[in-house]
């Protein structure tokens, strides 16, 4: 559904100013003290109320005709700020606390649910019960899902950040996200202009997917939250060369790292073959990669649309950042969504998001992104 121009938002005000908050600064297997742990002020869990009433409502189609399920933890103020949000969001859901529960419990409470019933994991890391994989069996059950994890590795004011990016606008991501989609199955190659530098696509891309909250023609519906999405990968991966300038990487422990310039990647029939303006970190990343795979492949190519996350509102968290309104890719062989004749979708071991500085994008010759929107 082709919409008129996106313009550049100015980055979004938070709800409210952050006070000082106690809270964890990082991911710890050390015991957590919940007791000093409080949730961000009531105005900020309305606002997170009011977002996730339209995700529930307008993503999902929940209704009080179903039952729904939280299981949460109290490890970080970001989980204990959702968990409230959700208590006013579902007044019928039952709730249940992760850490004080046996697993058995939790199931337990799991086991009554049927189909296009909801659960939700809110979680400061990420729940694990032996070999039962939440999520996974939850989708064979057909159930809704909604996840939020990782929340630990982003407190004080990144936790505003997140409230933030759950908004949901149905008219900008799924117009937004189809018109990009229809773009990208019928270019024929692309370009991402990183200000003095250009990454080249010369082959045709594979069939894009979408992450915009439409779950109509999916088979499992939900997955984790942020949501904002359209990614896709070139047909053949050798055609893509040039260069492209990067602003963040995730390093070796899945976090958001920031150089304090701009790193130059030389790509080469779609690998990785040299880096400018490189740091120690970056460096340990490659070596991490080639040492496993031989190679630095380029793959993934993701358009992310929410506009919540910016090159200056970050979160520390990759996986939540991913989502952030701009171009990322993919270093490292695995990318499971899509096969390619020298790679088995369960083959590679590393997807290493990295983003580029990103003046625009085109594919063929339309300009599709500019002055940090999309323009479609």
């Amino acid at each position: 559904m082709p919409v008129g121009l996106i313009s550049a938002p100015p980055p979004p005000k938070s709800a409210i100013a952050l006070p000082m908050i106690q809270t964890d600064t990082k991911l710890s297997q050390a015991p957590v003290d919940v007791a000093s742990i409080t949730a961000l002020p009531n105005e900020v869990i309305a606002v997170a109320e009011q977002h996730l009433r339209a995700i529930l409502s307008l993503a999902f189609n929940h209704s009080e005709q179903h039952a729904a399920v939280v299981v949460f933890d109290t490890r970080c103020t970001l989980a204990l700020t959702l968990t409230a949000a959700y208590r006013l969001a579902l007044p019928r859901a039952k709730f249940i606390d992760f850490d004080t529960s046996s697993p058995e419990a939790v199931l337990a409470m799991l086991a009554p649910l049927v189909a296009a019933d909801l659960v939700v994991l809110i979680q400061s890391t990420n729940f694990r019960m032996d070999a039962f994989r939440i999520r996974v069996e939850l989708f064979k059950r057909e159930l809704k899902v909604i996840e939020h994890p990782h929340l630990a590795r982003m407190p004080g004011a990144q936790a505003l950040y997140y409230i933030d990016s759950l908004a949901y606008d149905p008219a900008y991501y799924r117009g937004v996200g189809n018109a990009l989609k229809t773009k990208i199955d019928q270019a024929s190659g692309g370009v991402v202009d990183s200000g003095g530098a250009q990454l080249i696509f010369g082959s045709a891309f594979e069939s894009a997917k979408l992450n915009v909250g439409d779950y109509s023609q999916m088979k499992n519906i939900g997955g984790q939250f942020p949501i904002g999405e359209v990614f896709t990968e070139a047909k053949d991966l050798e055609a893509v060369h040039g260069q492209v300038r990067i602003f963040v990487f995730g390093d070796t422990s899945f976090s958001v790292n920031q150089p304090a310039q701009p790193i130059t990647l030389i790509i080469t029939k779609g690998q990785v073959t040299d880096t400018l303006d490189s740091t120690p970190e970056f460096d340990q990343v490659l070596a991490n990669i080639r040492a496993d795979e031989g190679v630095v492949w380029v793959r993934e190519l993701g358009f992310g649309m929410n506009r919540a996350f910016t090159k200056d509102r970050t979160v520390s968290d990759i996986g939540t950042y991913e989502r952030m309104c701009g171009v990322h890719l993919s270093l490292g062989a695995k990318h499971g969504i899509y096969g390619k004749p020298n790679f088995k979708r369960g083959d590679g071991k590393h997807h290493v998001d990295v983003f580029a500085v990103t003046e625009a994008v085109m594919l063929d010759d339309e300009v599709v992104y500019r002055d940090g929107a999309w323009i479609v």
